[in-house]
């Protein structure tokens, strides 16, 4: 059944991953047992998202491998979901879609709460967008029907997709987007040293703690911020893709996604730098 639906997700174009499994007693399939935080949510791969498939080939040899997987879907390809898990994420959401929600594709996790299906965005994932409410876009992934919950619980379709997914709105959107650039405000470092080194740690430590789901997200914004300040002769390259490798690499990213995420995001940056020769100014 895990790998019929696997396939069948493949074919309608969408890159399927397996995932971990939960036994009966929700302990995981994976190394740390009943130690770990994300029994039956985290990928089998040890590139993890970036291995997602619709080669029907890689498939058949996933599931012949792991007959038990769950089936991970990666996100904001085909489709944007937004992960409701609590009653008020459930009234927030509603708000945002003017008071009732489109008829697309509805799934009730095996926890009881419940994945919408909207048309991709362009946006990553973000975590907490409205208490109990996630949003998993570009560089995310849902678990999905007929997967298996650590509570016990089937993921299972209540609306099957159909010819069309539904747009978000315009306040869903804006939410999603996040809210508009602040005016610039200079103010100068007065031990620019310091601060590069104190950005470059926090940058890190939050890559490190940075929650499934919201990682890759992380540690691009990461990379900007401190590309900024590689652009401005503040930091060293070198010594920001070895901090950032290896925060990412603690918090579970496989290699290719950390490496291209830390090239792109510190490219974008240092086309950026803070203007450091007008009194090491910052934004």
């Amino acid at each position: 059944m895990l790998l019929t639906a696997a396939l069948a997700y493949a074919r309608h174009g969408i890159p399927v991953l397996p995932v971990h499994t939960p036994d009966p007693r929700g302990v995981c399939s994976c190394d740390r047992g009943a130690r770990c935080e994300r029994s039956g949510k985290h990928p089998r791969l040890r590139h993890g998202l970036t291995e997602a498939t619709t080669d029907p080939r890689v498939i058949e040899m996933w599931w012949g491998q792991w007959p038990d997987a769950n089936v991970g879907l990666r996100t904001g390809i085909t489709m944007d979901v937004a992960d409701i898990d609590s009653p008020e994420g459930w009234h927030g959401l509603s708000h945002l879609l003017g008071g009732e929600f489109p008829p697309g594709p509805r799934v009730r996790t095996g926890s009881g709460g419940w994945h919408l299906w909207f048309r991709p965005t362009g946006f990553g994932n973000r975590v907490r967008l409205l208490p109990g409410l996630d949003w998993r876009g570009a560089g995310g992934y849902v678990v999905a029907p007929p997967s298996r919950h650590a509570s016990g619980g089937d993921y299972r379709w209540v609306r099957r997709p159909g010819d069309d997914l539904p747009a978000a709105t315009p306040a869903l959107l804006s939410l999603i987007e996040g809210p508009a650039p602040a005016p610039v405000v200079h103010r100068a470092i007065a031990h620019p040293d310091r601060y590069a080194t104190a950005a470059l740690t926090a940058a890190a430590d939050r890559v490190a703690r940075a929650p499934v789901g919201s990682r890759n997200d992380t540690l691009n914004r990461a990379a900007f911020a401190l590309g900024r300040l590689v652009g401005a002769g503040m930091l060293d390259t070198g010594a920001v893709v070895r901090e950032l490798d290896a925060a990412a690499r603690f918090a579970g990213l496989g290699r290719v996604e950390t490496r291209r995420t830390i090239r792109s995001g510190m490219s974008a940056g240092q086309r950026q730098p803070i203007n450091a020769e007008a009194g090491r100014r910052v934004a």
